[in-house]
């Protein structure tokens, strides 16, 4: 399966004022969580709305859950978006994908 999600905090952590600190950044809160993705070592990428990352449901589960988990430490809250591409016996659908586009988008052009 691919799952294309975003984790993102809201809110302050703990009884930090609002706007203060690294928590101010979304963005410190969003590399934790592709940090847990990368040292996963499924197939993942990132791209500057989504990280989407491949392998079996109870392995990739187990990803986002680490992920969202890291993210929460940065906020009183959390959201989370996810999409899955559930497709049994088929591996390498991260890059296949995109490469059949490409296919397609050269036979369009000839």
């Amino acid at each position: 399966m691919i799952v294309a999600f975003s984790v993102a905090p809201s809110g302050t952590p703990g009884d930090t004022p609002a706007g203060t600190g690294d928590d101010a950044s979304v963005h410190t809160a969003v590399a934790a969580a592709v940090k847990v993705v990368r040292e996963s070592g499924l197939p993942n990428h990132t791209s500057s709305m989504f990280t989407e990352i491949e392998g079996d449901w109870d392995e990739v589960m187990d990803v986002v859950k680490r992920a969202t988990e890291a993210v929460a430490q940065y906020g009183s809250r959390v959201s989370l978006v996810l999409k899955a591409d559930i497709r049994p016996g088929h591996t390498g659908e991260l890059s296949g994908k995109v490469a059949r586009l490409e296919g397609a988008l050269d036979a369009l052009a000839e």
